[in-house]
């Protein structure tokens, strides 16, 4: 059930407990879980923390644990899935569930005792009327006994059993058109996963209500934010809504009045509304690298081809910047050119047919040396959750990844800059690859890619969000330099191999990339249908549905049902 009062409902239910947090392996998660870490330590709340990255590590977990807590929070992870069913729980637990994996599964929404959903009702999330999709069991029916006692005439007995076949046949007959209609119901709710408002929103939102609300955690709720927008999860009309709330919230803590006193002292925090250019962390690169592996660029100016690395030199010729400068760190850069590089940039990139050059986004400043825009935190900490580092466990990159978004860990942050320098290099050139290979198919009702054992850097796709903004950037770039008008306008389907000794492959299914996408996606709900009618071997276990595992010699099989289902 939904909660309607996050404070009574929620938070002063468990402050007095001892609670078990599971966070999913995303960065939106992990600023939700620093939130609410924050305000359980202003409180002294107990609480045990498991990271879980899939279903069977939450089973797992919860099995292990479920002995000693009553209360279980679960951070973007069990809102699209009946939870009771998949853990099968004692009748006194209670979930909490802060998700923004929708559509939320119907049962958890009409579960008033053991399911507490923390979900904004102003998402919209069309649930199905309670009487479309359940429905008391009727009582068996009475068998007729055929000797009636009452030793009436028989034809006022037949007459009496015709009426009471024609009310039977009758019932079953409305029996059956309710239960057609309530699974075309389900079909058109289940169809499309997509995602909901920032749990780190939705958690920030508990700490404002509270007056607990501190800089910190409004910062955390922002980089949440500035995750979905970088991994494409909601539109850009949804984007640009929450930042202007975000946006309230950032004058209300961070104005002060220009006179000495309030000058800011070193190690002050402060954060600020940015118009800020849409190059991947061009603050702490050169400017020519981050246009080089910025895919809104790489796309625009097609990098892969010669004419493209033209188009580049043209474009900065355009702006007058000297290639010296360009590619020197920025920090280095000449100060005047520094001081209107932004206008100069939009003002060139309009010239080359790139309109969207700037972004609303926001900036902190750690005293007076330290300066990071959202975009650039959210890319270092996904970087090191998914560092392909093998002689740590996931826990580790998960602790890590917490660890570099508080203020004392900056050498951690940094680190994540630089890791996803590489991973970025690495997506760009997989990337070019696969487009001057012609690796990108089309199978008809989609198009589909597959990365090859021994491709460089293919380590660096096997975890699913790397896999994910691999395929999205990649079907950017294919957009921009195919001529065919079908295929701009087709989903894409791409596979990594995942393990070699179990010959397995991660897929992942992506949606058409066009300007008014609602990045709904059809592929969860495609791929479990494709797996069934071929008993493929795959394992369902990511908490997004468009991301499964397949057994390598299944492949072609599973392939050629998809292509059957959506054709």
């Amino acid at each position: 059930m939904f909660v309607s009062d996050f404070r009574k409902e929620f938070y002063e239910l468990v402050q007095s407990q001892r609670v078990l947090l599971f966070v999913a392996s995303d960065v939106d998660a992990l600023c939700a879980c620093k939130i609410l870490q924050a305000l359980f330590q202003c409180d002294h709340v107990q609480y045990t923390l498991v990271p879980v990255s899939g279903w069977q590590e939450l089973e797992t977990a919860f099995l292990e644990h479920k002995e000693q807590f009553h209360y279980f929070i679960l951070i973007n992870c069990g809102a699209n899935v009946d939870l009771l069913d998949i853990l099968q729980p004692d009748e006194d637990t209670i979930f909490f569930v802060c998700d923004t994996h929708r559509p939320v599964n119907i049962v958890n929404v009409y579960n008033d005792t053991q399911i507490k959903l923390l979900i904004k009702q102003d998402d919209d999330l069309e649930v199905p009327a309670y009487d479309d999709i359940f429905r008391d069991e009727e009582e068996e029916d009475e068998e007729h006994s055929g000797n009636d006692s009452d030793g009436s005439e028989p034809s006022e007995k037949r007459t009496r059993l015709e009426e009471e076949i024609v009310q039977q046949t009758m019932k079953r007959r409305q029996r059956r058109e309710w239960e057609a209609r309530r699974r075309d119901i389900l079909f058109d709710y289940e169809q499309y996963e997509y995602h909901g408002t920032s749990s780190a929103m939705v958690m920030f939102d508990l700490a404002w209500m509270m007056s607990k609300d501190l800089n910190d955690m409004l910062w955390w709720a922002i980089v949440g934010l500035t995750d979905q927008w970088v991994q494409d999860k909601i539109t850009q009309m949804k984007y640009v809504t929450d930042v202007g709330i975000l946006q309230r919230h950032v004058s209300r803590h961070n104005h002060r009045n220009e006179d000495e006193e309030n000058t800011l002292s070193v190690d002050c925090t402060r954060i600020s509304f940015e118009y800020d250019l849409r190059l991947v962390l061009y603050q702490h690169w050169s400017l020519h690298d981050s246009l080089c592996n910025t895919s809104y660029t790489a796309a625009r100016f097609k990098l892969w081809s010669v004419h493209g690395q033209k188009r580049l030199q043209e474009f900065l010729a355009d702006m007058g910047l000297p290639l010296k400068q360009v590619k020197q760190k920025f920090q280095s850069m000449d100060i005047s050119l520094k001081e209107n590089l932004r206008e100069m940039i939009e003002e060139s990139a309009n010239k080359f047919g790139m309109k969207d050059m700037r972004v609303q986004t926001f900036s902190i400043h750690f005293g007076f040396k330290h300066k990071f825009l959202a975009s650039d935190v959210v890319f270092a900490t996904m970087s090191l959750m998914e560092s392909p580092e093998k002689d740590s466990s996931g826990t580790d990159h998960f602790i890590q990844a917490l660890d570099s978004l508080s203020r004392s860990n900056l050498d951690k942050l940094y680190l994540g800059l630089e890791l996803a320098k590489k991973q970025l290099r690495a997506t760009q050139q997989t990337i070019a690859s696969c487009l001057c290979t012609n690796l990108v198919i089309s199978q008809g009702p989609f198009l589909y890619c597959s990365l090859m054992e021994g491709t460089p850097d293919v380590m660096l796709f096997s975890k699913p969000a790397s896999l994910s903004l691999l395929s999205k950037h990649l079907l950017k770039s294919f957009v921009c330099s195919t001529k065919n008008r079908r295929c701009k306008l087709l989903p894409l389907v791409m596979a990594a191999p995942l393990s070699t000794e179990q010959g397995t492959v991660t897929v992942v299914g992506i949606p058409p990339e066009t300007d008014g996408s609602d990045r709904k996606n059809f592929f969860g709900r495609a791929f479990e249908k494709a797996a069934e009618s071929t008993s493929s071997r795959t394992l369902h276990n990511h908490f997004d549905l468009s991301v499964i595992e397949l057994k390598a010699e299944d492949r072609s099989k599973f392939l050629d049902a998809l292509v059957s289902l959506l054709s």
